[in-house]
């Protein structure tokens, strides 16, 4: 599979430094406007393309892929008031995407557990309930998607208004990605955490979504690949 990278930043490294060991070929990064001119040959080669970049730059990213024919995993979070539309662009024009707010396998069985948790939760108003989550100090969206996908599981499971689940955005260091769902009620606390130990695992979740793609038509996300 040949694959072009749009956004060439931590994790555009961390996803070509996994894909030679599974077959694949890294044919081209784009990381600025005139890249995309001046690589279009090498654009024209790829089979897919993964899109890291910025949540204003995404949304025009993922609409010149269509119009290259690309299909295109986009991990750029902060984005979400546009998705609708650019999702039924996607269906429309017989397009391929595939969006996440997280590619890790781990904190998708995380949103899966949440979202039982949250079940079990429901109507259960002695436990009040608050999400924290840590990134690196180079983030741009906060909250992240990551616990915009865990609130809105939590407001779905439990009928809690989503503006009445508290997110805690801390940006620190290099922290990789940890969010952690808490619990509290009087007498007990329950938490479920989930920390990323290194981008390795993002990185493999785009390249799995990549291979699942290609080949498709239509807007996909984690519960098809992993269901």
């Amino acid at each position: 599979m040949n694959i072009a990278l749009i956004g060439y930043g931590r994790m555009g490294h961390a996803i070509e430094g996994l894909a030679a060991g599974r077959g694949h070929t890294v044919v081209c990064t784009v990381d600025n406007e005139a890249e995309w001119g001046a690589k279009a040959e090498a654009l024209g080669s790829a089979d897919v393309a993964i899109e890291f970049t910025t949540p204003a730059t995404a949304v025009a990213n993922i609409r010149r892929c269509f119009g290259l024919g690309l299909p295109v995993v986009c991990g750029t979070t902060g984005w979400d008031a546009d998705l609708d539309a650019v999702a039924a662009q996607c269906r429309a024009g017989g397009h391929a995407l595939f969006t996440a707010s997280n590619f890790s396998l781990g904190m998708n069985i995380m949103f899966e557990l949440n979202e039982r948790l949250a079940t079990l939760m429901r109507g259960r108003d002695s436990y009040r309930v608050d999400i924290v989550e840590t990134h690196h100090i180079h983030k741009l969206d906060a909250p992240s998607g990551t616990a915009l996908t865990l609130a809105r599981q939590i407001a779905a499971a439990t009928d809690r208004p989503l503006d009445a689940i508290p997110i805690e955005s801390v940006r620190q260091g290099e922290v990789p990605g940890t969010h952690t769902v808490t619990y509290r009620s009087d007498i007990d606390t329950l938490s479920l955490t989930h920390e990323a130990h290194s981008r390795q695992g993002l990185a493999l979740g785009a390249l799995l979504a990549a291979e699942f793609l290609v080949g498709r038509q239509g807007h996909f996300t984690m519960k098809d690949l992993l269901h």
